[in-house]
């Protein structure tokens, strides 16, 4: 019967697992969607069976994320029964739903830290980091000296994962109760020093987020961590990159030297100019000699170039943030032999997501700011595809600007004709067009390039002006004003070019651009100036334009009288005209409301038959009088305003000169500058990169600017990063570099060597296991090279041992029997004085 009965309880047994698993299965491919009643969820919880444990906190997990915390607190009892269950799975799932309602229950919750805390003394590691994480992540203030307790015990621990648990617990404790920062501390400066490589990454991203200004904690660590950074997982790298920038800024001084450019041609120029100048000249014309023919450059720090050479494996990341990292690194401290490295590892960035891309391309920007004649060998990656978003495509046009002065003019002409099809196709985004046109100005407007160049890109944007899109028109005349105001005289024949095309310009900024054109520059040739026969031609349609056009017809006007009083200077009034108050501003009206002369119709006012008859106006002054006279019945109040502040400011002759000032005075030279150059100031791979001035004037919220440089004298001493030779991490050798000059036969050599070498002791030594000493290496080989050894060594080894064995024993035997010769002595003795007392 019991054969019977233990036949049937293993079916069963076998029964609930195939029903398991097959359970597991459909769990698999879909999960339940269907939400059980509440009283029904809550007896799968309290059921005793693992399995309807398990169903009822996926259920109820799967809720919390789906539901607001109100909707699944009152089966918070319920899970936290479960806390104490043996199962992993359930531990996990319990683990959850506290960490997203124990803020909701903090009392309930209480009362599962007692058996948290005992997990943390689990034989498994997992569990035990697990139950750390769990308990430092609980937010109530309570506690907190428990959780420090904890993270003391974790950062001891044997397993290198719960070490990292400890240190990734470290900032949690700290916000639940500052008071905690001393014990914090220390338990931070053991794990920065620890052995293991993930252990240190976890310790930096705690250092950063608890006391990012304490650097007196990474002295002793500085070159264990810059060894370490190659076989650090990436979050780890960041945030040591992250710290060794600013550790670099504030404890390397910024030291140059001055150097050589050539020898053999500052030796020659020297000799001629001791032997044409006297003697004292002799010196200090050699002085100035020397000082051209020599270049400083950056001398760096050996701790600061070790870190800058572990960088270089980096570039070859996966993670587009490391690339990003190193290239800051290199940017900020190195120099620009070590930023070009990083230069193609940054391009080749552009070779991924749109999201990456495009910030990719932001820090490529940046760096092309600075330094963009490394970048142009790569100006096929920043040709503009079909395919590219409006934010890829503004950045790429950027970035051939950027590198245009720089390039040959072979592919000068190659950028150009790719702007060119850009602005000339009417398909395609108008703000693609836009965009290239104001690239071929930035183009042209470089101090680098050369005036065959600049002819070339303004000889392309005068194609636009007969184009039928007013935009591009409009754009490409802004461009060309730009030009011409950089060099008046070199386009005299442009402005005259532009003048003819007044006809055919349709667009009121386009017109009022020529306008102001002709205007500004037509008086450079007097002889040939053409504004006075171009304002004659406007005023005929004045009435039809638009109001931008009027406005600069109006200033035409006022300019082309400024030229023919300056030229044809009126005569000295009389007295009695002197003493004749000016017109006022309120003379303007017609005379029904007060005011308003006939004098400024253009009619000479009624004179008496004894007064000698006025001299008939010249042309240009009945066309400038004319012209105030058609603005007065304009419709545009702006435009009536600047024809009164013109006709006072030229009514009088004393104040010629200053209307000569305004109108006349030359104006500065724009400048187009690149859309990114306000964002210049911002720290690579940051955020506020990529937002800009939308995130405010000083960047988003947390950000923080590089230090300065430390002061020659002001660096703290360098024997600060000196290692003790009891530091285990002083002698660290990363896996990268053991192995990157190993052949695969050498390895598996070595991993054979390693592994017949490792003794039971030597693995399970807990001193070697938590990282604070030993003499085991990385992998757990000896660092000490030794021998293979043979079957005879083995042999002798053994019957050492075993006449060392005997010798101990008979050392002991005779330890006993001297002992016990001692103790029959002193019983003798004390024998001897009982008798003495008796007697």
């Amino acid at each position: 019967m019991e054969s019977i009965s233990r036949i049937s309880s293993l079916l069963e047994t076998a029964r609930d697992l195939t029903l398991e698993a097959a359970r597991d299965a459909s769990n698999v491919r879909r999960a339940p969607t269907k939400e059980l009643p509440s009283g029904q969820l809550k007896k799968l919880l309290d059921s005793r069976t693992e399995r309807d444990v398990l169903e009822g906190l996926r259920r109820v997990v799967t809720m919390s994320y789906r539901q607001p915390p109100s909707q699944t607190l009152p089966f918070f009892s319920h899970v936290i029964k479960n806390v104490a269950s043996p199962s992993l799975q359930v531990k996990k799932l319990v683990y959850i739903y506290l960490l997203q309602h124990a803020e909701h229950e903090p009392d309930t919750a209480l009362l599962s830290i007692n058996t948290i805390q005992k997990s943390l003394t689990d034989t498994s590691p997992q569990l035990r980091a697990l139950a750390l994480r769990v308990m430092s992540s609980i937010r109530v203030p309570v506690i907190s000296q428990i959780v420090s307790l904890g993270i003391k015990r974790g950062s001891g621990d044997m397993s290198p994962y719960v070490r990292r648990a400890a240190a990734l617990a470290i900032p949690k404790c700290y916000r639940l109760d500052p008071n905690t920062e001393p014990q914090l501390l220390d338990y931070l400066s053991t794990l920065l020093g620890d052995k293991q490589y993930f252990v240190t990454g976890a310790a930096v991203s705690s250092f950063l987020e608890l006391c990012p200004d304490r650097l007196d904690l990474i002295h002793p660590h500085y070159r264990s961590l810059v060894r370490k950074l190659v076989d650090m997982d990436e979050w780890g790298q960041l945030a040591t990159l992250r710290l060794m920038v600013v550790y670099a800024r504030k404890c390397f001084p910024r030291r140059t030297k001055k150097v050589k450019k050539t020898a053999g041609n500052a030796n020659s120029n020297r000799k001629s100019v001791k032997s044409t100048k006297g003697f004292y000249d002799s010196e200090s014309g050699s002085d100035e000699e020397e000082e051209k023919d020599m270049e400083e450059i950056a001398v760096l720090d050996p701790d600061l170039e070790l870190l800058l050479k572990a960088c270089q494996s980096l570039l070859q990341s996966r993670n587009a943030a490391v690339v990003i990292a190193v290239a800051r690194t290199y940017l900020y401290l190195g120099t620009p032999e070590y930023l070009t490295q990083a230069i193609g590892p940054l391009v080749s960035l552009l070779r991924s997501a749109e999201d990456i891309q495009h910030m990719a391309l932001h820090n490529i920007v940046q760096v092309c700011l600075a330094h963009p004649e490394p970048f142009v060998k790569y100006y096929t990656h920043f040709l503009v595809r079909s395919t590219d978003a409006p934010h890829i495509w503004r950045l790429k046009l950027e970035l051939l600007t950027l590198i245009f002065p720089h390039a040959q003019l072979r592919l000068q002409s190659l950028i150009l004709a790719e702007l060119s099809h850009f602005s000339h196709s009417g398909s395609l985004d108008p703000a693609l067009v836009k965009e290239s046109v104001r690239a071929i100005g930035r183009c042209s407007q470089s101090p680098a390039t050369s005036p065959q160049t600049s002819a070339r890109c303004l000889k392309l944007l005068l194609k636009h002006i007969g184009s039928a899109d007013t935009h591009l028109v409009a754009e490409s005349l802004e461009v060309i004003r730009h030009l011409i105001q950089r060099d008046p005289n070199a386009h005299r024949t442009t402005v005259v070019r532009l003048a003819k095309h007044l006809d055919a310009a349709t667009s009121p900024q386009a017109r009022a651009s020529i306008i102001w054109l002709v205007g500004e520059f037509a008086g450079i040739d007097p002889e040939n100036n053409i504004a006075a026969d171009v304002l004659r031609i406007l005023v005929k349609g004045f009435a039809d334009e638009a109001e931008p056009a009027k406005l600069q017809i109006v200033l035409l006007a006022a300019k082309v009288y400024v030229h023919h009083l300056a030229t044809n200077p009126p005569p000295e009034p009389a007295k009695a005209e002197e003493l004749k108050p000016s017109p006022s501003l309120m003379d303007d009206y017609p005379e029904e409301q007060g005011g308003f002369r006939d004098e400024h119709l253009g009619s000479p006012p009624p004179q008496s038959s004894e007064a000698p008859k006025r001299q008939k106006p010249h042309v240009i002054e009945t066309l400038y009088n004319y012209v105030l006279l058609l603005v007065r019945y304009d419709t545009s109040y702006d435009v009536r305003d600047r024809a009164r502040v013109y006709r006072a400011l030229l009514a009088t002759p004393t104040s010629t000169q200053l209307a000569t000032l305004l109108l006349l005075a030359p104006k500065p030279v724009p400048h187009i500058p690149s859309p990114s150059e306000m964002r210049k100031g911002y720290v690579l791979g940051s955020a506020s990169l990529v937002v800009g001035d939308e995130g405010g004037v000083g960047g988003l919220r947390g950000y923080e600017d590089l230090p300065r440089w430390v002061k020659e004298g002001d660096e703290p001493d360098s024997a600060l990063r000196d290692e003790s030779i009891g530091n285990p991490s002083s002698t660290y050798v990363s896996a990268y570099e053991s192995a990157k000059n190993m052949s695969a036969a050498e390895r598996l050599d070595a991993a054979a060597g390693s592994s017949s070498r490792m003794t039971p002791d030597s693995m399970m030594s807990p001193r070697s296991l938590n990282g604070m000493g030993g003499d085991m290496g990385v992998g757990g080989a000896s660092k000490a090279p030794q021998k293979e050894k043979t079957l005879d060594d083995w042999l002798a080894e053994e019957e050492e041992e075993t006449d060392s064995e005997e010798e101990t024993d008979d050392e002991e035997e005779s330890e006993e029997e001297s002992e016990y010769e001692t103790d029959n002595e002193d019983e003798d003795e004390d024998e001897g004085e009982r008798d003495q007392l008796i007697k």
